[in-house]
């Protein structure tokens, strides 16, 4: 946050300068390529770049309802837009004590109520902007988690709540080399990667700038249940992070073979399944 509490704090989006170039005419916007040219050492972040400016300028409406936020799991203040976004460098250039090489020009103008909620586990995504839902906003400032309901059944393997855990651990050993593990431009890796419609279970990459890799675990969950956020998380991936022709794949693991799955991928060429399997023994002396 910048700015301090005052009824009238400008709220920046959190972008360099550089993003000055880009931020004011609409049909600039719309080019990406200018994207490129601004940000041409940033290619894994263009598509966040762009979002997160369009949505600054032309999805925050008077009288929104907005949240600030301090990292993934703090709640800083709630307030009310007063006013859409705007371009202002002269005012940029102020708050940051006319520091040339790092300010910012892009803000709207919010009636700040200080409401510090911190979570113990993570609450948002890497996004600056993006939209909730009412009931999401209920429950974030009442201090709730937006754990979600999946209708989970009794376990079918006793030791799989570790299952990811097993995973993240030995991912290079598993899947040798195909895939790593998503990092994203704050340093979160892809254990139980926050979007704004949920947690993806693991979200990799092929290396050398492949296709992102939605991976979903079934941990007892209905068929259509791990068809349906696989699918959803996939969207959002192309949506958020994809960059021109890149691509999203899907991976759900599971123990056994349900022939409810089967029959759903059959119609769904990008996502494939995945069977583990795991051995317990007991013996009267170690195993050398």
């Amino acid at each position: 946050m910048r700015g301090g509490w005052d009824s009238r704090t400008s709220l920046p989006v959190s972008f360099t300068s550089r993003v000055t170039i880009i931020a004011q005419p609409v049909e600039v916007l719309e080019e990406r390529k200018k994207i490129r040219q601004v940000y041409p050492d940033q290619e894994r972040s263009w598509t966040y770049i762009f979002n997160t400016i369009w949505r600054f300028y032309h999805e925050i409406s008077e009288r929104a309802v907005v949240i600030a936020r301090r990292g993934t799991k703090k709640i800083m203040a709630v307030g009310d837009v007063t006013r859409t976004a705007y371009y202002d460098e002269e005012q940029g250039r102020e708050r940051v004590g006319r520091d040339t090489e790092r300010y910012y020009s892009n803000f709207i103008e919010v009636e700040w109520k200080k409401k510090e909620i911190e979570f113990d586990e993570v609450v948002f995504p890497f996004q600056a902007v993006y939209e909730i839902s009412e009931e999401k906003y209920s429950r974030l400032v009442e201090g709730k988690t937006l754990a979600e309901e999946e209708g989970l059944k009794e376990p079918e393997f006793t030791l799989e709540k570790y299952l990811e855990e097993f995973i993240i651990a030995n991912f290079d050993t598993i899947f040798k080399g195909k895939l790593k593990l998503f990092v994203d431009p704050e340093g979160n890796i892809g254990k139980q990667y926050p979007t704004d419609i949920g947690n993806i279970d693991i979200l990799a990459e092929e290396p050398d700038t492949g296709p992102y890799v939605v991976i979903e675990l079934k941990k007892g969950r209905e068929p259509d249940t791990v068809v349906g956020q696989t699918l959803r998380y996939m969207g959002w991936v192309e949506e958020n992070l994809c960059e021109e022709g890149q691509s999203v794949k899907g991976l759900v693991i599971c123990r056994e073979r349900d022939p409810r799955l089967t029959y759903a991928l059959k119609v769904t060429p990008n996502v494939e399944v995945k069977f583990y399997k795991a051995s317990f023994q007991l013996s009267s002396e170690p195993q050398a």
